[in-house]
């Protein structure tokens, strides 16, 4: 699966994974806005990596969550979801506005593959001092440079440079900054 190959989601052990990270995720979005230090150490059970000072609110979805690594002073707002079948990488002071997905997952063309349950899957990359905007997508198999700004309900389908502006479904680059 990690590696992009196809796998069945109903496998034993995938299917244990994604319950434990289900019942961290109901804790963590169960969360008071108050208790901080639970949810930093809920998302630090959960998330493979946690930078300092990270900040996630809830309603927050993910899969698996061991396979989401999120840098240091990165915000990510209100009903994200990652859906990390594949590794979610996102870098340090990034602004993940509401309503955000990043997703990892594929299924087959071919319909009797995709009947009996055959998934794949691509990583996906965001740089640091990234922001993506309320809404914005992100397809599987994406990079999203260093310093990039997504506007809001873009549908990101492939890799964008460091440094400019995109947005529009699909997404384009409109300038540099």
């Amino acid at each position: 699966m990690l590696r992009g190959e196809p796998y069945l989601a109903g496998d034993p052990e995938l299917t244990a994974d994604r319950a434990r990270a289900q019942e961290l995720l109901a804790r963590f979005n169960a969360t008071d806005p108050a208790e901080r230090e639970l949810q930093d150490r809920l998302l630090r059970e959960l998330l493979g990596e946690v930078g300092e000072d990270v900040f996630v609110r809830p309603g927050f979805r993910c899969d698996y969550g061991s396979y989401i690594s999120i840098g240091a002073g990165t915000f990510v707002n209100f009903d994200c979801v990652m859906l990390d079948v594949a590794p979610i990488r996102i870098g340090s002071a990034c602004q993940i506005a509401t309503a955000v997905q990043l997703l990892t997952p594929t299924h087959p063309i071919q319909p009797e593959r995709r009947r009996q349950g055959w998934e794949a899957a691509a990583p996906i990359t965001i740089g640091d001092n990234v922001w993506l905007g309320g809404g914005a997508i992100v397809c599987p198999g994406v990079t999203i440079g260093d310093d990039t700004v997504v506007g809001a309900g873009a549908v990101v389908t492939r890799a964008l440079p460091p440094g400019v502006v995109a947005y529009g479904n699909p997404a384009r680059v409109q300038r540099e900054i």
